[in-house]
């Protein structure tokens, strides 16, 4: 199964976002977005919606529970 960290990188790099790039567009700083796509922390629901409304994808594909990425 894919985890957050592989799939919130893959989503990023589909955009051709740098860390810090992303940070500013969801209010986190760059290290924060590290520790996402690492795994090394989980982001609160907060920031897991509005991940999922910035890269318009559904929150089970962003966590890796599908790999349907429409929103329903």
């Amino acid at each position: 199964m894919v985890t957050l960290g592989e799939r919130l990188r893959e989503l990023r790099k589909s955009k051709n976002l740098k860390r810090e790039e992303l940070g500013e567009i969801i209010g986190l700083g760059p290290r924060i977005i590290t520790f996402y796509e690492t795994n090394d922390r989980d982001p609160s629901l907060k920031v897991l919606i509005a991940l999922a409304d910035y890269f318009d994808v559904s929150m089970d594909y962003l966590v890796g529970r599908s790999d349907d990425p429409a929103r329903r």
